[in-house]
């Protein structure tokens, strides 16, 4: 009878993490005029997109569920 308590409680979970819906996505993120995107990832509740500018290279990391930009890291110069 345990057994049976318990496998209806595992089902009942499982059900409701399987049916909850995604996090919300930004729906748009801005990088500089004039930038070509190299790439560009959605990953750890972050959307970081590689650009060039006038020859040098950043990433941009912007929150997935704003687009709000935490921080902008220049990569190197050509």
């Amino acid at each position: 009878m345990l057994l049976g308590f318990m496998a209806v409680g595992f089902a009942l979970v499982y059900r409701l993490n399987r049916d909850s819906p995604p996090p919300p996505q930004a729906a748009a993120v801005l990088v500089p005029a004039g930038a070509e995107v190299v790439s560009a990832l959605s990953a750890d509740g972050t959307v970081q997109i590689t650009y060039s500018l006038d020859g040098a290279t950043a990433l941009a990391i912007f929150d997935s569920a704003t687009g709000e930009l935490i921080r902008t890291v220049e990569i190197g110069r050509r």
